[in-house]
């Protein structure tokens, strides 16, 4: 059977404390922004454009000397996951690609923003492993939005979760940062966009 073509959207959780992002993690207490969520989407690019398949892991995040990261109240709150739920269902971050390689298959990756930098570059760096998937299997959703015809600016202020609610569709995620729900947003838009004709299977070609 002839594999129908389609994409990946994926958005992930990572590290942050109190006041991080503004400081660029730069702070002597910050976390290395490594990434504790995945969740990923597989949209189906022809006839109905259908979601083929869900994927989410929670990741135990590990300092760069393999010890336990404590989590800032900050995040948690963020993203309502817990010592317990890390503790109950965290896996390590190499089982973890090796789970994102397998449901990903060969196609292209998308993130809005560039979540691989986190997932990539800076998780597998601090855990001294071989990033698992090469850079230009990933892109930048966002693009695709503006070639839709999202203004500029409004991408530019326009978190992933809120997408649904930009185009005027129905979405009931948590209303936290959550990577399978914000990537379910994004796909949802795509879907939308996709059936709507404003994209194609080849609008996801490198951009």
């Amino acid at each position: 059977m002839v594999e129908r073509a389609s994409a990946v959207i994926f958005d992930c959780e990572y590290l942050v404390s109190e006041g991080a992002q503004a400081r660029y993690w730069c702070g002597p207490y910050d976390p290395d922004p490594v990434v504790v969520q995945i969740g990923a989407v597989r949209l189906i690019l022809e006839n109905d454009f259908a979601i083929a398949g869900e994927f989410e892991a929670i990741i135990t995040p590990v300092d760069r000397y393999g010890r336990p990261f404590d989590l800032a109240q900050t995040f948690v709150d963020l993203t309502g996951i817990t010592r317990e739920r890390i503790a109950q269902q965290g896996r390590s971050l190499p089982d973890v690609l090796a789970a994102l390689c397998k449901f990903s298959g060969k196609g292209g990756l998308w993130s809005w923003g560039k979540d691989e930098f986190n997932l990539m570059a800076i998780s597998c760096y601090i855990a001294g492993i071989e990033p698992p998937i090469a850079a230009h299997r990933f892109d930048n959703a966002c693009k695709l939005l503006l070639k839709a015809g999202m203004p500029y600016d409004d991408i530019r202020k326009t978190r992933s979760g809120h997408l649904p609610h930009y185009f005027n569709l129905p979405h009931a995620g948590p209303g936290r940062h959550d990577g399978l729900e914000d990537a379910r947003a994004v796909a949802r838009v795509l879907q939308h966009l996709l059936r709507e004709r404003r994209l194609t299977a080849e609008s996801f070609k490198r951009l």
